[in-house]
């Protein structure tokens, strides 16, 4: 692994000296091997930095980045890490990965533009020396998708995209459960249950939890639906009118 003194990683970097140093401060970097009082740095340094520099692109702040670069670093365990990203993690099994396996997954396609996708879409996240996927189905899917010759970077575009369709869905049905179902009466004594359930049984299980999986099967059965109707649509030989 190449290593640099403080000026030539600035430099690869494409910043100025006095941002590297400000970066440390903020402790958005791991220190670097000392010799003496010569700082050196490697190709992880090099890597967090373009990171760095593409979430900030997208908008992130460097309060939030430092938050967490702090998790990783000191190992919190993947329901925190999820907590920080701002996904739930519940019904997916995480995958923790070296660099390599990574690497393997999407042959040759780990690029720094790439990585910093897909840190901003949350799919990872780096807890010491290992990636963690947010999703063991997501990583097989996009590694299949990639086998079979669609670019990541293309990928992950559409990640994006259908993030923003998944999250106005979330909202629809949450929206229908929260204002038909949050508010029970009891049928039979006309008094309110005060348990959100829906069913007057008295069961204090979330409305929103409980329904999750009618909403999964709705959306599950339109979407198969809809592709059955585009590819018909797209497949369909237009007849000749007659003479």
């Amino acid at each position: 692994m190449r290593e640099y003194r403080t000026e030539e990683l600035a430099e690869a970097a494409g910043i100025p000296v006095r941002t590297l140093r400000f970066y440390r401060e903020r402790k958005l970097l791991p220190p670097p091997r000392r010799e003496g009082r010569i700082a050196w740095y490697d190709d992880q340094h090099l890597a967090r930095l373009r990171t760095i520099a593409a979430l900030l692109e997208r908008g992130h702040t460097l309060g939030g980045i430092a938050e967490l670069t702090a998790a990783f670093e000191h190992g919190r365990d993947v329901g925190q890490l999820g907590e920080l990203l701002g996904i739930g993690w519940s019904e997916e099994t995480p995958v923790r990965l070296t660099p390599e396996a990574l690497a393997d997954y999407f042959e040759g396609e780990v690029t720094p533009e790439n990585l910093a996708a897909s840190l901003d879409l949350g799919y990872l996240a780096t807890d010491g020396e290992e990636i963690v996927h947010v999703s063991r189905r997501l990583l097989d899917v996009s590694s299949a998708l990639v086998g079979e010759g669609v670019p990541l970077a293309a990928v992950l575009e559409t990640a994006r995209r259908v993030r923003e369709h998944a999250d106005a869905l979330a909202a629809l049905f949450t929206d229908l459960i929260s204002t038909h179902l949050t508010a029970d009466t009891d049928t039979e004594t006309g008094t309110g249950t005060g348990t959100g359930t829906g069913t007057g049984t008295g069961t204090a299980e979330d409305p929103v939890t409980r329904l999750r999986p009618l909403a999964k099967s709705v959306v599950e059965a339109e979407l198969t639906m809809a592709m059955d109707r585009l590819h018909q649509s797209r497949t369909s030989t237009p007849q000749t009118p007659s003479s």
